[in-house]
């Protein structure tokens, strides 16, 4: 099988979660269809070397650095050129991406400068006789399509949490390259990236997310989301729309159809009915947990647990719960 390329997404010189699973699905693809080599290509502002390692560890065989002070903030052109440059010279079979903000900016340019078949927020891929197969959800998830892309060269963008990151160790060959367009005369500059709350875990990036709705009644409720997140150590805190439109929470902690798509490991609804817009943006998550007094809620339909009850009572038991079993452990 021919390689791999892929997009090792990165904020700055960090390497992004997405960047992980996108090597990992490369990886697995690969190991099924008789081997191949993934190769990775980062473009950030310095200490593109450093990053080998982490991406080898999750089965990276060659990873491209390509380094301008210019990547220091998201260069799109530059980025795109030079990756499409790459799948060009490379003889590779696919180009992958995350299903990111900056993914879903690179893949169509990308895949317009190489005349490539693309499919983004994908799911499941694998490779047939002549094309590409991959599973796409569509109509706010509620359908999973069946997509068979043809010709030499696809590029694909996979949604993050489909595919999980493993660990396959091997040593990484570095290689340089230069961008193949000047980051400096980019056509729309990025002056600046702000965070949106600093020491605040990335929604994108949680293993664990508890998202609070209209149930909790008012913005001070938020305390009991913002609480049992706390107890868990590693979690997020989310919202519906309508909690972000009605200004309880920033349109960042905004979870749906148009806000931010998530999966993570586990996924806690806190007075959250389970409305087609806030469920295409969490339904593919490992594990859900729905809390709400309502036992018709839409969210049970795609709980895994469910607990029905007053959230003001529910919410406080549960993370004494999970302080003591943590203490425990």
């Amino acid at each position: 099988m021919p390689n791999i390329l892929v997009f090792a997404e990165t904020r700055g010189s960090a390497l992004r979660k997405v960047a992980f699973e996108a090597i990992s699905a490369a990886r697995a693809l690969v190991d099924a269809n008789g081997g191949g080599q993934v190769h990775a290509l980062c473009a950030v502002p310095s200490g593109g070397a450093a990053l080998a390692g982490q991406l080898g560890q999750h089965g990276a065989d060659v990873v491209v650095t390509v380094e301008h002070p210019g990547f220091a903030n998201f260069a799109r052109e530059a980025v795109a050129a030079t990756l499409a440059a790459r799948a060009q010279g490379g003889g590779y079979r696919a180009v992958l991406l995350g299903f990111s903000a900056q993914g879903r900016d690179l893949a169509p340019r990308v895949a317009a400068k190489l005349d490539a078949p693309i499919a983004t927020d994908v799911t499941e891929i694998r490779i047939a006789v002549d094309a590409v197969v991959v599973k796409h959800p569509v109509y706010a998830n509620k359908v999973i399509a069946t997509l068979q892309l043809d010709g030499p060269l696809v590029v694909l963008s996979t949604r993050p949490g489909s595919f999980a990151a493993v660990e396959a160790p091997r040593t990484a060959t570095v290689e340089s390259a230069a961008p193949a367009s000047d980051p400096s005369g980019e056509k729309v500059v990025v002056k600046e990236m702000q965070e949106g709350g600093k020491g605040k875990i990335d929604l994108g990036e949680a293993p664990v997310i508890v998202a609070g709705g209209r149930g909790l009644k008012a913005p001070e409720n938020f305390k009991l989301v913002e609480d049992l997140a706390a107890a868990f150590g590693n979690a997020a805190v989310g919202a519906t729309r309508a909690v972000t439109d009605e200004g309880w929470r920033p349109h960042s902690d905004q979870i749906g159809q148009t806000g931010r798509q998530v999966s993570p490991q586990l996924y806690v609804a806190v007075g959250i009915s389970g409305a087609i817009q806030h469920l295409a943006g969490m339904r593919s998550s490992k594990t859900i947990v729905a809390i709400n007094k309502d036992k018709e809620a839409p969210i049970f339909k795609v709980a895994d647990y469910g607990i029905v009850g007053d959230v003001m009572e529910v919410v406080p038991a549960l993370t004494q719960a999970v302080r003591e079993a943590k203490a425990h452990s």
